[in-house]
């Protein structure tokens, strides 16, 4: 079935790429004789009715941009059934007849909650943290681990000079997926995983190790372990006679890993995922999250992909572990 307006928003954290995921939906609708609508500031603008028309010219030069042209938000709210009420209404009243939903798992899980009320959403997978079932990675991911590990290689270079251990925290609330693979891409002696959750005195034992192999640690830390690298910093300091006295320097890159340029990957992805969410509406498939399957776009069913998590390979864990000795 045609769809003939169609409305495009940005919901949790920004991710590299989802500027080119915008301009793919509204070009690729244009061409088609739709009318698409941008949804200010995520499920909020969608509860305030706060929706523009986009056109050619409104996504122009826009694909180098990081972040959202969009904007996104936060918004318990929309959590409720009076708030899914509020933006059905919204569009309603507009004459909106699908909706694209570009984000992570609470992004995904309130286009399930539209999609099981009867309005057409497809959901365009985007997470640093790449842990969302349904695609093999999730856009916005290649540049935060291109980030992250331009920072690993330059805190090495002051880490052998001065024969330091660093502990760098990574994103990652609930999922190290950043930490284990900018970890083992980055050489880091020692990577801390909230999956793995290791106990501090185990953590100190590995950096005492590879210190005493190489004079130097780089230890990265995914933010979602339960001490973070402040925490195990002050276990360190604690234990400081059990570890020779080794003193660690910490570094939290935080959002830096989420802003800047997107890389060439990002950018094409977004595109991609763009145009064949575009393709799902136009052949009357909703309720599905697009993504990346080996090297084609495809899609996969909300259903199956709301309120679920994807953990790191165990052969990738058992890598890292093997790399690091």
């Amino acid at each position: 079935m045609s769809r003939r307006r169609i409305a495009i928003l940005t919901s949790g954290g920004d991710a590299p790429g989802m500027n080119a995921a915008i301009r793919a939906v509204t070009r690729a609708g244009v061409e088609r004789g739709w009318e698409i609508w941008g949804v200010q500031n995520g499920f909020r603008g969608l509860i305030a009715g706060n929706l523009d028309r986009l056109g050619r010219r409104e996504v122009g030069g826009i694909m180098q941009a990081g972040g959202t042209l969009l904007g996104s938000a936060r918004c318990p709210e929309f959590a409720t059934p009076a708030g899914q009420r509020e933006a059905l209404a919204s569009l309603e009243a507009l004459g909106i007849d699908g909706l694209v939903v570009i984000g992570g798992n609470g992004s995904q899980q309130g286009s399930f909650a539209l999609h099981q009320q009867g309005l057409p959403v497809v959901g365009i997978a985007s997470t640093i943290d790449n842990d969302l079932v349904g695609t093999d990675i999730t856009l916005g991911v290649d540049t935060a681990l291109n980030v992250v590990l331009e920072s690993l290689d330059r805190i090495r270079t002051t880490a052998s000079s001065h024969h330091r251990v660093f502990l760098v925290e990574v994103m990652g609330r609930h999922s190290g997926y950043l930490a284990l693979m900018a970890g083992i891409a980055g050489g880091a002696e020692v990577i801390v995983l909230p999956e793995r959750d290791p106990e501090p005195d185990d953590v100190l034992l590995e950096i005492r190790e590879a210190y005493r192999r190489k004079d130097l640690a780089v230890v990265v830390v995914a933010e979602g372990w339960r001490r973070g690298a402040v925490g195990l910093a002050e276990h360190l300091r604690a234990n400081a006679a059990r570890v020779d006295e080794i003193r660690a320097r910490v570094t939290i890159l935080g959002h830096v890993q989420r802003g800047g340029a997107p890389t060439y990957f990002d950018r094409m992805l977004g595109t991609r995922f763009g145009m064949e969410a575009v393709d799902c509406l136009a052949r009357g498939e909703a309720g599905v999250l697009v993504g990346l399957h080996g090297r084609l776009t495809g899609s996969t069913p909300l259903e199956e992909v709301a309120g679920k998590t994807r953990s790191p390979e165990p052969r990738i864990l058992a890598l890292a572990e093997l790399l690091a000795r």
